[in-house]
């Protein structure tokens, strides 16, 4: 057991890992894209929200590191459920060809995700340096934490929408639909403090929203959630995580034929 178990960890790095170098093999500025692309994206709504919307004239000062923070965390979730969602499609001829359990197909694809998000915190910890502000030890750890619990929160996603987008391709443009509709419906390029107080409640019922807005909290506020919601949305998470890894144990079987 502790022999195949060790197996599936390496198999599972090797498929991350070569999807990483593959990713950026033909393009011209190679890695550099992992970090420009959210870096032009931030760049662009912080002065639309910034300059013309006048979002820190509110006495936000530190609007720039939330934007960038969230931006950073919506990239991530966004890459690992798109990539984890069509990663038994995109990896087809391991799937036909050859057998491996397929769900260190999936769990290969989103940790993709989890290795550019590595590198774009680099830039993060980098601006924090530049608006002279520093994180406590705890914001620190809360923050990782949450982006751990938003991983987890995309591969229970890939898990559940891998097999269906083998029959279902549109699966993939509705998804990126509902990231548009996910990312403004979050507190993302806004503070969650702009909108009224009963929308805010409403608001963090949705785990992303959630994990966003105290993700940014910990950070720059060192404030945090109550212990008893966060140990709500650990066993929704955990509920989610069961729900669809038994979903797709089920579906799984009929995938090579439907390639």
């Amino acid at each position: 057991m502790t022999k195949n178990h060790e197996n599936y960890k390496e198999l599972v790095w090797r498929l991350a890992k070569t999807d990483f170098k593959l990713r950026y093999h033909a393009s011209v500025l190679g890695y550099i894209w992992v970090i420009l692309k959210p870096l032009l994206m931030f760049t662009i709504i912080n002065f639309v929200f910034s300059s013309i919307f006048n979002v820190v004239g509110s006495g936000n000062q530190y609007y720039p590191l939330e934007l960038l923070t969230a931006l950073l965390l919506f990239q991530f979730f966004a890459e690992a459920t798109t990539t984890g969602m069509m990663s038994l499609v995109s990896k087809a001829q391991l799937v036909t060809k050859i057998y491996i359990p397929r769900w260190t197909i999936v769990l290969g694809s989103t940790m993709n995700a989890l290795f550019i998000y590595a590198m774009n915190l680099i830039v993060l910890a980098c601006f924090f340096i530049i608006y002279h502000k520093m994180p406590t030890l705890t914001g620190v750890l809360m923050f990782i934490t949450y982006s751990i619990i938003l991983y987890v929160l995309a591969v229970a996603f890939s898990f559940l929408t891998a097999p269906f987008f083998v029959r279902f391709r549109d699966l993939g443009n509705i998804w990126d639909v509902l990231l548009q509709v996910l990312m403004y419906s979050a507190p993302i390029v806004y503070p969650l403090s702009l909108m009224p107080d009963k929308f805010q409640h409403l608001m963090l019922l949705n785990p992303f929203a959630f994990l966003i807005h105290f993700s940014k909290q910990a950070l720059i506020s060192d404030t945090f959630t109550t212990l008893e919601h966060f140990a709500l949305l650990i066993v929704g998470i955990i509920f989610a995580v069961i729900i669809s890894f038994l979903i797709f144990r089920k579906y799984e079987r009929t995938v090579a034929e439907l390639i």
